[in-house]
């Protein structure tokens, strides 16, 4: 099985988790922003949706949230990582549950 390729900025201190896209430009087509050690996300703030993608240890998706709108959570319990993208990236890429991600690192944020 081939997997799924995405142009990623890891967030790794608890702010950048914490603050996520709130506040950034819309992200390209195929990038996104990658929380590790973290399963949950919020919205609240957010202008615009996003999908968000639960990721395991081994690069599976655990679970996909599609145009996740604002004030919103949520939670995977299994997932050590989390992919925020665009809404609608994630079915443009070709996500689904099982599938196993390739992420090509863009950098850390501050």
């Amino acid at each position: 099985m081939n997997a799924v390729h995405v142009q990623v900025v890891r967030a790794r201190t608890p702010w950048a988790r914490l603050k996520g896209l709130l506040g950034a430009p819309p992200l390209p087509p195929g990038h996104g922003l990658l929380l590790e050690r973290c399963r949950a996300v919020h919205t609240v703030g957010m202008t615009r949706a996003i999908d968000v993608v639960f990721v395991g240890p081994d690069g599976s998706v655990l679970d996909l949230r599609r145009g996740l709108g604002a004030g919103r959570v949520a939670v995977c319990r299994r997932a050590t990582s989390v992919l925020e993208l665009a809404a609608g990236d994630a079915w443009r890429l070709g996500m689904w549950r099982g599938c196993r991600l390739h992420f090509v690192d863009r950098g850390v944020t501050p």
